[in-house]
């Protein structure tokens, strides 16, 4: 059941619309191409085109570094079949580089301490012939930071992560991509190099409206770094892929591993994090994740608001020139506030297990009152009932225990503490030990102490 409807309204279009335009000619490209995805469609795109560039949701404009978002894919995937550990050292599985002792998770999250960039000459506007070995990519100094410390954003690092697809997979990033991302998603505009109709990429002049052609390289092994190019289209599909995951792809467990902070991004004006090939931010109380990116000639911005179902993607053909990510952002903030979501019906479960009510209602941690309740798949949600404490929502196992999915207790463990005569003496939660009332005397640590228990302050 659809929670929208089918098309925005018309003062909705109308205010994208007019944010793009004031980016196309405030920030002087070209042009500018916008796309918005709303509960697993495309719902609008719009362009702002010139003489110099063709502004359409099927003209490919090149992404830049939202290619490394792909590449992290690819990798979850190697994890998910078994073929690999995030922990891995990588000289386990690619061998030779230099920098074996770093993780994989470490890669995928920039916190290897490589450096950002390899040697000159400037990469992105070179050919990556110049580049043909590992070793001309990291060069001799690649360790600007010692390793886990701290967020370090590595284009290295993502040159060093295709060519573990590649070596895993016994064939080149660009095939192993095509055939595990590129075909089950449709997305048929997305490629590593242009297919017509495609923009052209432009420098624009800072102090006067004229305009200087920029190649486009091939950028041979730094290619999982930032080669593709795709649409705005394309791109919304991605982003709708990136909050629901797709079996033929990605688990939506693995999909909302990636979403999860690995490490602290560089301060910036946003409150920001990086995961695990995405970046994460929170703008006028929303959380976003997806990419950035940019290229000579090019810049582009994907994010996607899992919580209220809404993506974006804007492409622009300068170098400089509009903020596509902040644009980005921004489309999905009219939306959101103009259409806000439509709640789904509730619904009563359609069997309950006894056993599991009667665990439902309040719990206290010491004198901490919690709510405990059922939901759906036999799930168990905790919350506290003043001020902002700790509270979880908790996934079934098979074996009678829950498990943490988010806040402080994700990933701990949930059980049922019985008596012998099987009925429920409290909840252990990390050793935190839950009771139906405060400091129940009996419940061992943290039951009550004192034999006199509760009094007055008295005189």
């Amino acid at each position: 059941m659809t929670t929208y409807p089918a098309a925005l309204l018309p003062a909705t279009e109308r205010a994208l619309l007019h944010r793009i335009a004031v980016a196309q000619s405030e920030g002087r490209t070209p042009s500018l191409a916008a796309g918005v995805a709303r509960e697993g469609e495309v719902v609008w795109t719009g362009a702002r085109p010139s003489a110099h560039g063709a502004g359409s949701d099927d003209v490919q404009y090149r992404i830049g570094s939202i290619t490394k978002t792909f590449t992290a894919v690819l990798v979850m995937r190697l994890r998910d079949e078994g073929l690999l550990d995030l922990q891995d050292p990588l000289e386990k599985h690619l061998q030779g580089t230099g920098v074996g002792d770093v993780t994989i998770a470490q890669l995928l999250g920039h916190s290897a301490g490589l450096s950002a960039e390899p040697p000159s000459p400037w990469w992105e506007r070179t050919p990556g012939s110049l580049r043909p070995e590992l070793a001309d990519v990291l060069g001799d100094g690649t360790r600007t930071h010692p390793v886990g410390l701290r967020h370090h954003y590595s284009n290295t690092g993502y040159t060093v992560l295709g060519s573990l697809v590649a070596a895993v997979r016994g064939e080149p990033w660009e095939e192993v991509l095509r055939r595990e991302i590129l075909e089950p998603l449709a997305l048929d505009r997305t490629s590593a190099a242009p297919r017509a109709p495609y923009a052209d990429g432009w420098a624009v002049h800072p102090w006067a409206d004229v305009l200087l052609p920029e190649p486009a390289e091939d950028l041979g092994l730094m290619a999982p770094a930032g080669q593709l190019w795709s649409t705005v289209g394309d791109l919304c599909r991605f982003a709708l892929f990136l909050a629901e995951g797709d079996d033929r792809v990605l688990r939506a467990s693995s999909v909302r591993e990636m979403r999860t902070p690995s490490a602290p991004a560089e301060s910036d004006e946003w409150d920001s994090a990086y995961g695990l090939g995405m970046q994460i931010v929170r703008r006028d109380g929303r959380t976003l994740v997806g990419h950035g990116g940019s290229l000579p000639g090019f810049l582009a911005g994907l994010w996607v608001s899992v919580d209220d179902g809404i993506a974006a993607a804007v492409l622009a053909n300068a170098t400089s020139g509009p903020l596509t990510a902040v644009v980005a952002a921004d489309l999905v903030g009219i939306v959101a506030q103009a259409e806000p979501r439509i709640p789904r019906p509730w619904q009563p479960l359609p069997e309950v297990d006894q056993e599991l009510l009667a665990l439902t209602g309040l719990w206290y941690w010491g004198t901490y009152a919690f709510s405990l309740r059922l939901t759906a798949d036999r799930g168990m949600e905790l919350q506290p009932q003043l001020g902002a404490s700790r509270g979880s929502r908790f996934v079934a196992g098979g074996d009678g225990t829950w498990t943490g999915r988010n806040g402080y207790f994700a990933g701990e463990t949930l059980r049922v503490v019985r008596r012998e005569d099987g009925s429920v003496h409290h909840l252990d939660l990390g050793s935190f030990v839950f009771t139906r009332e405060p400091y129940q005397p009996d419940a061992g640590v943290p039951g009550g102490v004192d034999p006199e228990g509760w009094r007055g302050l008295g005189r």
